[in-house]
């Protein structure tokens, strides 16, 4: 598909809105935190409301596009643009073809590249699966008057891991210290097959032993 395709198939937002709908959900909207199908969509808002959990999300929630001002449009030609260049694309050119600035363009290309990766290695992981946060980064500085806390008092970053018993082990950085349980069931979703798997988990209230069998 080359660019000018794109600008004739999602000429508004609301086309890409709706093309990423069906692509990822068909004719059944789904909730990305607790994977309910008891949802009430908002189309005057380009959202739903999950009944199940009480959320509202619109459909790049767990997604690149989440969280991102640009518009989808330009998401899409991004797409467009590194994977028809067979040779890779530099951040100054990507920036012309979007008009955006450089570090814009860099981030965009870094988010494609990435979710490409995890296309091609993913596999949910099954059987018993450990799941349990730990903390990294280094000790506070003499004289400056942090304690040195441990466990969710730190102030360290915190990292999510699920290892798969004599298996794979996947860890993910939690973004902005966020431990919620939404947070953390969206995580386990991504990685683990919660339908052929028994995950053992600590006590932790934000943890996702509502899934546990």
């Amino acid at each position: 598909m080359d660019i000018i395709k794109i600008y004739e198939m999602f000429p508004t937002e609301n086309d890409c809105i709706k093309h990423l709908e069906k692509v990822r959900w068909k004719d059944q909207p789904r909730c990305p935190y607790c994977k309910s199908k008891s949802i009430t969509s908002l189309p005057k808002e380009n959202r739903h409301h999950c009944n199940s959990c009480n959320t509202s999300f619109s459909v790049s929630v767990g997604t690149i596009f989440h969280h991102t001002h640009l518009p989808l449009q330009k998401w899409f030609l991004a797409l467009c643009i590194v994977l028809n260049a067979k040779k890779g694309i530099a951040a100054r050119q990507l920036s012309r073809d979007l008009r955006v600035n450089k570090d814009t363009a860099w981030r965009i290309d870094m988010k494609i590249r990435q979710a490409m990766n995890e296309r091609e290695q993913r596999e949910l992981l099954t059987g018993f699966v450990e799941c349990n946060e730990t903390y990294i980064g280094g000790k506070p500085g003499r004289g400056s008057g942090d304690p040195q806390k441990r466990g969710r008092g730190t102030k360290k970053a915190p990292v999510f891991g699920m290892v798969e018993r004599k298996g794979e082990v996947r860890t993910e950085v939690v973004k902005d210290r966020n431990l919620t349980s939404k947070n953390l069931q969206m995580l386990v979703r991504r990685n683990v097959d919660i339908r052929k798997a028994t995950l053992i988990t600590d006590e932790y209230k934000g943890d996702i032993s509502e899934f546990k069998n």
